[in-house]
C-alpha cells in the first residue's frame, strides 16, 4: 500500500519519472550498505526480536509519512521530495535487518521435508498481500484521500507487529567455527560465490528484476499512456501479484521442481516477453493481463529459488547467506526502479521498458550458456519425502 501511495504522491506533484527512480535509489543505498551486517546479526542475535524492532521502525516511518502528508505541498516548495526520500532511507535499513531474520526463522519453524510446501505457501501469502495492498491503497487514495490511505498503512503494520509477537522463539544454531568478525561477515559471500547453482539462480533473478521491472514506471503509464487515475494505478500494481497467486495455487499441486533449472530459465524469459508486450499495449485491460501473466512467470522462479536456498544453506549461516540473497534480489527492485527512471528519462518511457524486457531475455540466454549446472538442475522428492538436488556435477554442492 505504501509504495503505491508514495509513487502516486511524488509523481502527481513532480511529474518527473526520474523522481520515481530516486524512490528506489533511496531504498537501495541503505539496504545494500547494511545487509551484510543484518545477516550477521540474524546469526548472532534473537531473530524474532530483530523482526519486532525492524517492524517498529517501519511503523514509525509510516507515521512520519502520514504527518508529512498534511504539509507535503508546502514542504515540496522548500525541500522538494527529500523528506520522503529520508523516511524511505530509514525504513530501508529496517527492512534490510528484517529480511534475513525472517527467512532464517522460517527455516527453523518448518520441517526440512516440507520446505517446498513452505516456499509455495510463503509466496502465496506474500502475493495475496501484494494483490490487496496496491489495489486497496489506490482505491483509498482515490476515494478517501492520502491521509486515509496512510492511516490504513499504519493499521496494517500494527497488525503485523501483533502477529509477529505471537511467534515462538527459536534458539540460535550453535556456532561451529571460531571466526573473526570480518571472517563471519564474508562467510555468506564466500558460500554463495562458491556454488554455481545458487549464484546462478539469484543472479538470474537479480538481473531480470533489475532490467525487466516496469513497476516503478506504472504511475507514468497510468497517467500518460493508459489515462487512469490512482484507482487504476492500484490495480496495475496489483496485477503481477494476482498472477503470482494464481500460479502459486497451480504450483501447489504441480511443483516446478522436475527440470527446475530449465523451468527457471523459461519462466524468466516469459517474464521479459510480457514486459515488452506491456510497453506496447495501449489498452488498460490488456496491460493488466500482461502484468498478471508476468507475475505468474515470476512466481515460478521465486518458488524454485526459495526451495534451493532453504535446502542447501547451513542453519548457522542462514542469516548471512540470506542477507547476500537480499542484496541480489531485494536491492535489485530498488536499483531497478532507479534504472527504469533513468532509462525513461534518456530513452523515453515506452522505449525504456522495451529495452528492459529485451535485456532480461538476453540475460536468460547468457546464463543458460555459462551456467550449465543450473540449466540441468532437477529437484526430486523421493518416497521418504527427503528432497535432493541432482546435477551433472555434484561437486558444486
Amino acid at each position: 500500500m505504501q509504495s503505491v501511495i508514495i509513487g502516486w504522491q511524488v509523481y502527481e506533484i513532480t511529474k518527473n519519472v526520474l523522481a520515481l527512480g530516486f524512490i528506489g535509489l533511496a531504498e537501495a543505498i541503505p539496504f545494500l550498505t547494511s545487509a551484510i551486517f543484518a545477516g550477521l546479526a540474524a546469526d548472532r542475535f534473537n531473530r524474532k526480536k530483530i523482526m519486532m524492532v525492524a517492524t517498529f521502525v517501519y511503523l514509525m516511518g509510516a507515521i512520519a509519512l502520514l504527518i508529512l502528508s498534511y504539509h507535503f505541498s508546502d514542504m515540496y516548495f522548500r525541500y522538494g521530495v527529500m523528506p520522503v526520500y529520508s523516511i524511505i532511507f530509514v525504513t530501508a535499513v529496517a527492512r534490510s535487518f528484517f529480511y534475513p531474520a525472517q527467512s532464517a526463522l522460517m527455516a527453523q519453524l518448518v520441517p526440512r521435508d516440507l520446505y517446498h510446501n513452505s516456499s509455495t505457501w510463503n509466496s502465496t501469502v506474500f502475493h495475496i498481500a501484494a494483490v490487496s495492498g496496491p489495489a486497496v491503497g489506490g482505491l483509498i487514495y482515490g476515494f478517501a484521500g492520502i491521509h486515509a490511505a496512510y492511516i490504513s498503512v499504519i493499521t496494517g503494520v500494527v497488525l503485523a507487529f501483533a502477529i509477529f509477537s505471537r511467534i515462538k522463539n527459536k534458539p540460535l544454531p550453535k556456532i561451529t567455527k571460531n571466526e573473526t568478525l570480518f571472517e563471519s561477515l564474508l562467510a555468506g559471500i564466500r558460500f554463495v560465490f562458491s556454488n554455481q547453482i545458487i549464484l546462478g539462480a539469484i543472479s538470474l533473478d537479480m538481473f531480470a528484476v533489475l532490467f525487466g521491472g516496469a513497476v516503478a514506471m506504472l504511475p507514468a503509464f497510468a497517467l500518460e499512456v493508459l489515462h487512469v487515475g490512482p484507482q487504476g494505478l492500484g490495480f496495475l500494481r496489483a496485477a503481477p501479484a494476482v498472477g503470482a497467486v494464481i500460479m502459486a495455487f497451480i504450483l501447489a499441486y504441480n511443483p516446478p521442481l522436475k527440470s527446475a533449472g530449465r523451468n527457471l530459465l523459461y519462466s524468466i524469459a516469459g517474464f521479459g516477453l510480457c514486459i515488452i508486450c506491456f510497453a506496447i499495449s495501449r489498452n488498460f485491460y490488456l496491460s493488466f493481463a500482461l502484468l498478471a501473466l508476468s507475475g505468474m512467470f515470476d512466481n515460478v522462479s521465486v518458488i524454485i529459488r526459495q526451495t534451493i536456498l532453504q535446502l542447501y544453506i547451513p542453519d548457522e549461516m542462514r542469516g548471512r547467506v540470506m542477507a547476500v540473497n537480499s542484496i541480489f534480489i531485494g536491492s535489485s527492485n530498488e536499483i531497478g526502479s532507479f534504472e527504469s527512471g533513468l532509462a525513461a528519462r534518456l530513452l523515453g518511457l515506452i522505449p525504456s521498458v522495451i529495452f528492459g524486457g529485451s535485456m532480461t531475455m538476453l540475460i536468460v540466454g547468457t546464463t543458460a550458456k555459462i551456467a550449465p549446472n543450473l540449466r540441468k538442475l532437477s529437484i526430486k522428492r523421493n518416497q521418504s519425502a527427503h528432497t535432493e538436488i541432482e546435477t551433472a556435477e555434484m561437486g558444486d554442492l
